[in-house]
């Protein structure tokens, strides 16, 4: 990228093109505290620049009609999105359109080095495909606590060997760009916010249930990431009193009774106790069981499999409730790999909040899905550098 926004104002159009698209002047200028004058001359400037381009005449509002101007179409970005199995690739022009997009199955407990060989080599064929010559910048998610400033994990509990690794230095050197770092569940929040299901909320939570279960806050338009950046770690809230051992060390927690790990494990368990014939079905025929195959056997009317979509839903639903009636979110959104268990996991965790929070918190609180799935991360990946370039250098 051969140049950053000189000042704040440069900065707030740069955004508005970004999350509005083409505009005329004058619609800028409805969005913006400027003069006329000053408004041409930052407009003028970012032209001069190279980061925005001119793009047709605007619709008439009476006299001499303006030209649209758009962010610079050679701009792109690179999202990554890594999760504890999988690894999501994306190129987003500046608007954050999708155009490119790679996924693969990846363990995350594999360590830095090999993941992001991974990740660049998906990276790699994207440019082949003639995506992209080269990235202005890059946004990168992982799966645990990230200390902002730096781009750096922080005692992540289920990856062993990133602690401490220097993600955005590491990156930023391998991509010749810059590289901005966050947890995966704050960029799937940022996704649903920019795209997606969160467009028209300023207030909200977006839970994710993977692998584990996490939490990104939105509060007044912006991630609300904590002092360490482990704010929204909430399937470390413990639901059982001296209950199952997790992962974290300590007992009881949400996260040792739901998500894509514990249902897999709980499911298994079904299937070779014989309390269920047809996920022990499902078990003969995949060699291993999960969310999908636990949703299919669901669908198929298996009280076994449904049971123990209701139970971890009420769980989860259990622990929102809390966070519901402490933070009054304007909208509850549920995404990441286990929401294909769709509505009866909806259902279960609606019930829970609908009945354990405070009617005030809950009147009008819509508990949703999200809409935009596997491309939520790599969507808020691409917003997150593109907050960072488009700010004064």
């Amino acid at each position: 990228m051969t140049a950053r926004p000189a000042n704040a104002h440069q900065a707030r159009l740069l955004r508005l093109l970004r999350d509005h698209g083409p505009s005329s002047r004058a619609q800028l200028g409805d969005r913006v505290d400027l003069s006329r004058s000053k408004l041409a001359v930052e407009v003028d400037r970012l032209l001069e620049t190279g980061l925005v381009v001119a793009d047709g005449l605007a619709a008439s509002r009476g006299g001499r009609r303006s030209h649209n101007v758009r962010l610079a179409p050679a701009l792109l970005f690179l999202g990554i999105d890594i999760g504890a199995t999988s690894v999501d690739v994306a190129v987003t022009n500046a608007e954050l359109e999708v155009l490119g997009h790679l996924t693969q199955p990846m363990d995350v407990r594999e360590g830095p080095v090999a993941v992001f060989e991974q990740a660049l080599a998906l990276a790699g064929k994207l440019k082949a495909s003639g995506v992209a010559e080269g990235f202005d910048g890059a946004g990168i998610g992982v799966p645990g606590p990230v200390r902002f400033p730096e781009g750096v994990p922080v005692a992540p509990p289920i990856m062993p060997g990133w602690d401490g690794f220097p993600v955005r230095e590491a990156l930023s050197q391998e991509l010749g760009c810059p590289v901005m770092v966050d947890n995966d569940v704050n960029l799937m929040a940022m996704g649903e916010q920019h795209a997606g299901v969160a467009r028209t909320v300023r207030d909200f939570l977006f839970v994710k249930i993977g692998t584990g279960i996490g939490c990104g806050i939105v509060v007044g338009g912006e991630v609300y990431r904590g002092t360490t950046g482990s704010a929204g770690d909430i399937g470390h809230i413990q639901v059982e009193p001296d209950g199952r051992p997790c992962a974290c060390g300590n007992r009881g927690c949400l996260e040792a009774y739901f998500g894509g790990a514990s249902l897999a494990r709980d499911a298994e368990a079904a299937a070779r106790e014989g309390t269920s014939p047809e996920l022990a079905a499902r078990l003969a025929a995949a060699g291993a069981l999960g969310a999908p195959e636990v949703a299919a056997a669901a669908a198929a009317g298996d009280p076994v499999a449904l049971d123990l979509i209701r139970t971890g839903g009420s769980r989860t639903g259990q622990v929102i409730a809390g966070l519901v009636s402490f933070f009054n979110p304007g909208l509850v959104v549920i995404g990441g790999g286990v929401t294909g268990l769709g509505h009866t996991l909806l259902a279960a965790i609606r019930t829970q909040v609908y009945r354990q929070s405070l009617p005030l918190a809950t009147n009008n609180l819509p508990i949703v899905l999200g809409e935009l799935g596997q491309a939520a991360g790599v969507t808020g990946a691409a917003r997150l550098i593109s907050d960072h370039l488009f700010s004064p250098a």
